[in-house]
């Protein structure tokens, strides 16, 4: 009984340890193998936002996706989206933790046509911390409203927004003041 028992003893050692080398096989083994697929994994995060529940919340309010937004605004198939995998720098208030990463954050940004036209566009995603502007969010409309002055097309922006991320603070509402108050000021002394 004693030699079982030390065996036992013995075992849930051991078990630990192959119970924590399964675990890792197991993240391992969960994780993607490639680059390729690490990408790809990503896009498809990013192209349903917040996820799909809050993308049924959007539809159940009578609303459309950024997305869907933007396939009705442009001509099929014309849009190039840029800095799809951005996401929001804010390590404070519990916004550093993976569950509130989401690529592109929370603003869908890039160029199309219509009937045609070149034209920029950026896109609030409301699913997305409800479509609130953070220091990334304000670069990646700021560099498509940069690449629309240089070639001369227009900047369509599709707002659905509550507004400041207030867990940013100053920064998101620096970023305001550069959408708005600089690219404006460049546009008039151009």
């Amino acid at each position: 009984m004693a030699a079982a028992m030390r065996v036992v003893v013995a075992g849930a050692r051991l078990s630990v340890v192959v119970s924590g080398l399964r675990s890792a096989v197991r993240n391992l083994c969960s994780q993607p193998v490639s680059v390729n697929e690490r990408i790809e994994n990503k896009r498809r995060a990013a192209l349903v936002g917040g996820g799909q529940r809050r993308v049924d919340a959007q539809h159940k309010r009578g609303k459309l996706t950024t997305r869907e937004r933007i396939s009705l605004l442009l001509d099929p198939g014309s849009f190039v989206e840029s800095d799809m995998f951005v996401e929001h720098r804010c390590a404070d208030f519990g916004m550093a933790a993976e569950k509130n990463k989401f690529p592109g954050d929370s603003v869908v940004t890039g160029r199309g046509r219509i009937n045609g036209r070149l034209v920029y566009v950026f896109s609030q995603d409301f699913t997305v911390f409800g479509g609130s502007l953070s220091g990334a969010h304000a670069q990646k409309i700021c560099k498509i409203m940069d690449q629309a002055m240089t070639v001369g097309a227009p900047v369509i922006g599709l707002n659905d927004s509550g507004g400041a991320r207030i867990q940013e603070g100053v920064e998101s509402l620096a970023g305001y003041a550069d959408i708005f108050l600089v690219r404006n000021l460049l546009i008039e002394y151009r």
